[in-house]
């Protein structure tokens, strides 16, 4: 009778290892290289999306309440939460629009008005302690004569207008794109939240474990923490500014508000309103002493509030020490943008927690032992 053959081995045989860590270390890389690919071809759109994740957290328990009362709904209560947050933008730019489209037949007037008879000087600009005297000689020279008027609004020219008018057509069209993309995806990770939590949550554990839980949490609350109090300290500088552009009396007060708001959001964004409004208070014939106290009001309530108030709403969800909410603030816009107000305070977030999970070891091996 033939042999039989040989059982195999239970155990694995020693060459099979680093085969099974070669296969490991190949997929791992693959993996890497596909990934910095995908982000590499979504670099233009990466902004949206991370937009999309921020609102999407931010909002989150508030769209499970929307949720509960829709009845679970998959369809009703993202749409429902999608289409509000859209009306929330939209709402101010179309009254924004609208005030400029207004305003604008007015200075195409204005600008008819200065070719035909020129215009004097302001008593307010010859009255100007310091710069007084240059802006007078600049306004006679250039606005005050119809000719040097026409010669100066020639400069001007249709060509340069068209260029300028294409870039801000294409800037806009890029700005609408960009703004439909974020909604659409947050439309989606509303849709699809508890599902992309658990595997994102279930990929964490594996890679991290426990640690990387909390990390995680940290990282959520560090969102919305960002978000709620920028958005609190906005609406507050914006109501208080309002104020005072209503008592000073400045034209289209309630726009300059509203703009005021929406830029308080915004790096400069805030003072930029206030002082445009400033300035067109004394352009309409209001006293630079009032228009300087608006400027001044303007500037006190930011100080207050971006450098003071939001760090402390900021650092308070999180836990955050002020220094590290503000480093975060400064640094993350500095490096990317406006995003980076929010991605700031969030990586000081995950740093801090890091460091206090990495330093817990060595500080119970240094305590005392009971015998």
């Amino acid at each position: 009778m033939p042999e039989r053959a040989a059982a195999p081995s239970s155990s694995q045989p020693e060459s099979t290892v680093p085969d099974a860590r070669a296969r490991r270390i190949t997929r791992t890389t693959g993996g890497l290289l596909l990934l910095a690919m995908t982000l590499w071809m979504l670099r233009s759109y990466l902004t949206a999306l991370c937009w999309a994740v921020i609102i999407a957290i931010s909002v989150w328990p508030l769209y499970r309440r929307v949720q509960a009362r829709l009845e679970d709904s998959r369809i009703a209560a993202p749409l429902l939460m999608t289409s509000a947050l859209a009306l929330l933008l939209v709402t101010p730019l179309a009254l924004v629009l609208t005030e400029v489209g207004r305003e604008g037949q007015i200075v195409m007037g204005w600008l008819t008005q200065l070719q035909q008879n020129g215009m004097p000087v302001p008593a307010s600009i010859q009255h100007l302690p310091i710069l007084g005297q240059q802006l007078n000689a600049w306004w006679q020279t250039h606005l005050g004569q119809p000719q040097s008027a026409q010669q100066f609004l020639s400069s001007f020219n249709s060509q340069t207008l068209a260029e300028w008018s294409k870039t801000l057509g294409g800037a806009l069209l890029s700005r609408v794109l960009q703004a439909f993309l974020t909604f659409l995806t947050l439309f989606m990770l509303l849709r699809e939240g508890e599902q992309i939590g658990g595997r994102v949550l279930t990929a964490i554990d594996r890679w991290f474990g426990t640690p990387g839980e909390r990390l995680a949490e940290t990282m959520t609350e560090a969102v919305r923490g960002t978000v709620n109090g920028t958005i609190l300290v906005a609406i507050g500088e914006g109501i208080l500014i309002g104020i005072g552009f209503f008592v000073a009396g400045v034209p289209n007060a309630a726009l300059f508000t509203v703009l005021t708001t929406a830029f308080a959001m915004l790096p400069m964004g805030a003072w930029l309103a206030f002082g445009t409004a400033a300035i067109i208070l004394v352009l309409s014939g209001g006293a630079i002493a009032v228009a300087l106290a608006v400027f001044a009001w303007g500037a006190a309530v930011m100080l207050i509030g971006d450098n003071i108030v939001q760090p402390a709403l900021v650092g308070g969800a999180v836990r955050l020490p002020f220094l590290w909410t503000l480093f975060g603030i400064l640094g993350g816009l500095e490096t990317f943008g406006l995003i980076g107000l929010f991605l700031g305070p969030v990586l000081m977030a995950a740093l801090l927690t890091i460091w206090k999970q990495q330093s817990k070891p060595a500080l119970s091996n240094r305590l005392p032992t009971h015998p």
